[in-house]
């Protein structure tokens, strides 16, 4: 078995287990820019006790290069839960996530997220790199 196995793609706008990637198309080279990645942008991904996104992975492909490099795991730890039972706590973890970053080449974004109901999920977004 291999991750292509389990993982799952699917439009976001239809789907609101995949991972949504919101970065410009075109950057300039060294200059830093933001990337969001949220779960849930069309179709709001329920965040419970019992049903929740636990965690955002984020990596960058360049065209040019033959890995992936790891940009930042994000992870979401409350869910409502609480001493007096599922939700019932003071606080919910939501996911999504903002990282700044900087690129020297043209390359891929991609984003992997996990439901603890419907596993892994995945996205992907290119990036231009302008001189």
């Amino acid at each position: 078995m291999k991750f292509t196995d389990v993982i799952q793609s699917a439009d976001w706008k239809a789907e609101k287990h995949v991972p949504v990637i919101s970065a410009p198309e075109t950057v300039k080279a060294g200059e830093k820019f933001n990337v969001e990645v949220c779960v849930g942008k069309e179709i709001a991904h329920p965040n419970t006790t019992e049903h929740h996104i636990r965690w955002i992975k984020l990596y960058f492909k360049p065209d040019n290069g033959k890995f992936a490099y790891e940009l930042g795991t994000y992870q979401f730890d409350a869910h409502g839960e609480s001493a007096e039972g599922p939700n019932k706590g003071p606080v919910y973890s939501e996911p999504a996530v903002n990282a700044f970053i900087k690129l020297s080449a043209s390359g891929t974004l991609l984003a992997a997220a996990y439901c603890n109901i419907h596993g892994l999920w995945e996205s992907s977004k290119t990036i231009t790199v302008q001189a």
